[in-house]
């Protein structure tokens, strides 16, 4: 056994966190207003330290974040890119799954993201450390008719999973391990390793999914695409309810630092997004 307290208090903080980025943001997403929260989150020192003396054992890092969450919000972080941090925001949506006539529903679409990485700037650092984050969020819709205690797909609808391409990676050769990852989500293998991400909750049965990378900033140079695929859920298990064709919206969040770089790795990003937007209009 043991007390809780201030759960209330927390949640206010965190309406009020909500509040002020739609209040500066009004366009977004609830879906990104939730990742950019959980996002700009970090652990304290004292948290950090015990995360990093489990050496790297996932099930007790994984152990220590249900006990710590993803840290301390943080307003501005959630709001606003330093020059040596950059923070990238996607929202889109796919349709997780298709039937056709009486056939067994389907898993249907995969969505591929290009990362406009700043190459030069990063290629410039060599092999100095630098960090990637990514934060995935999106909602289910409940079973309406059955708690999802016994079997790992019943409560949620859907699930989405991100993988990043690795440095050596072609495009196709990515896409094909998307493929396979989603196919393993499936019957239920144990994932792929080779992304060396710090929490590994690929696997997990909720709807937010976050976590760290760690690496050369040549390195993270090449990791150029990030890939989300649907994982099953009731709206494939479940036909006969005729919510396989749902359309699920999700947010995406990514960012890279280079810690102690004076390196100015958000302004070359801006100017290409400047120029895209130009010619798309």
């Amino acid at each position: 056994f043991t007390t809780l307290g201030d759960t209330s208090a927390a949640t206010a903080h965190a309406a009020r966190m909500a509040g002020q980025i739609l209040v500066m943001r009004p366009s977004l997403w609830p879906e990104t207003v939730r990742a950019l929260i959980v996002h700009s989150a970090e652990w304290t020192p004292q948290m950090r330290a015990r995360i990093d003396a489990c050496n790297g054992a996932k099930g007790q890092i994984q152990a220590l974040v249900r006990r710590y969450g993803y840290g301390v919000p943080d307003i501005g972080r959630a709001l606003l890119s330093t020059v040596n941090d950059l923070t990238l925001i996607v929202e889109d949506q796919l349709q997780p799954f298709q039937r056709e006539g009486s056939a067994a529903a389907k898993t249907r679409d995969m969505k591929l993201h290009r990362l406009p990485w700043p190459k030069e700037q990063l290629a410039a650092l060599g092999a100095a450390q630098v960090e990637l984050r990514a934060t995935l969020s999106y909602f289910i819709e409940p079973n309406p008719g059955e708690r999802g205690w016994t079997r790992r797909h019943r409560y949620a609808s859907h699930g989405l999973r991100f993988r990043v391409k690795s440095a050596i990676e072609t495009v196709d050769e990515f896409r094909a391990r998307i493929n396979q990852a989603a196919r393993d989500e499936e019957e239920g293998a144990s994932p792929a390793g080779g992304e060396d991400w710090l929490l590994g909750t690929f696997r997990d049965n909720g709807s937010l999914h976050s976590d760290f990378w760690a690496g050369s900033a040549a390195d993270l140079a090449e990791r150029d695409a990030i890939g989300i695929f649907p994982v099953g859920g009731w709206w494939k298990e479940k036909p006969f309810l005729e919510r396989f064709d749902g359309v699920a919206r999700y947010a995406l969040i990514v960012t890279i630092r280079a810690p102690g770089s004076n390196v100015d790795i958000f302004t070359p990003v801006e100017n290409v997004i400047a120029i895209t937007g130009a010619i798309n209009a």
